[in-house]
């Protein structure tokens, strides 16, 4: 078994098996690793049941712990995914959120299990960092506007 030097470990109630499939499933360069199983009861699971999965996600290593209930995923920490093109971006998007997760603004969404996601077409961040101030907020103003981000109306919003 091979141990990353630096893991994103990430709490989940008792699903970590399950979200890691999902990543596994939905993103490229995504795998399930190693799964280990409690040596004994412990507050969050019952001797043999999953305690940890090693997974990766778009090549970033990662662990799940099922730590029990108790801890919540906030804001702070998200994945944030750069789409090539629309149907990218939808894809994504929509598998987060047809399979129990919830929109947000901004293009943020969050997957069934409390976690996060940017879900960031690359033309809204060129667009964003543009040296045309006058382009940049016009970008910045329509993506404030978009729950998953529209592709075609920043392009729009760039062009002025």
């Amino acid at each position: 078994m091979t141990i990353a030097k630096n893991t994103i470990c990430l709490w989940y109630v008792r699903d970590a098996q399950d979200a890691a499939t999902f990543y596994a499933n939905t993103f490229p360069d995504s795998s399930v690793g190693a799964v280990s199983l409690a040596p004994s009861d412990n507050p969050s699971c019952k001797k043999g049941d999953v305690l940890t999965v090693q997974f990766t996600v778009m090549g970033i290593p990662c662990l799940g712990l099922n730590g029990g209930p108790g801890v919540q995923h906030n804001w702070a920490f998200s994945f944030q995914v750069a789409t090539n093109d629309q149907a990218e971006t939808d894809r994504y998007w929509d598998a987060i959120v047809s399979n129990g997760g919830q929109e947000s603004q901004c293009g943020w969404c969050q997957d069934k299990w409390g976690i996060h996601w940017q879900i960031t077409p690359i033309a809204l961040t060129k667009a964003i960092a543009s040296t045309d101030t006058a382009a940049a907020a016009r970008a910045f103003e329509a993506m404030m506007q978009m729950k998953k981000i529209d592709v075609a109306t920043i392009e729009r919003a760039v062009r002025g």
